[in-house]
């Protein structure tokens, strides 16, 4: 009689997972920034920040269940988004190219809609990560 299928891999190999796909995702996003222009560039850019944001999530809580992190990262990127409405953000991203980078700017609505993308995207990923089989070690 054969052992079932181990999935998972436990929260090491899942922080480990998510802390490649967070530099996986900053490298991607950078390149579409470099390499595209107008609103291609901007969209990936905006899926791309909630698939970081998600990444981060696992990588904080690596037992989340995969809607739980989809749903927290896209209440992040929709928080800040929101925030962009006060103009804190505006005035400290004239200030800072890192502020500029992590809060923006302007509020833009079509934001919110790529920023689901991106959460489905990441919940998409770490979907299918869990429902590989871990290697057994002999």
């Amino acid at each position: 009689m054969t052992d079932p299928p181990v999935t998972g891999g436990g929260p090491v190999r899942t922080r480990l997972m998510a802390a490649g796909a967070a530099v996986l995702t900053v490298a991607v996003g950078l390149g579409a920034r470099a390499g595209m222009e107008g609103d291609i560039a901007k969209y990936a850019g905006d899926a791309l920040y909630t698939t970081l944001v998600y990444a981060l999530v696992v990588l904080a809580a690596p037992r989340a269940k995969p809607l739980t992190a989809a749903g927290v990262a896209l209440g992040i990127s929709w928080a800040v988004e929101f925030l962009q409405l006060s103009g804190v953000p505006a005035e400290l991203s004239r200030r800072s190219v890192v502020a500029r980078l992590v809060l923006g700017s302007t509020f833009h609505t079509p934001d919110l809609f790529w920023y689901a993308v991106g959460a489905a995207l990441g919940w998409f990923v770490h979907t299918a990560d869990r429902r590989q089989p871990a290697k057994r070690r002999t």
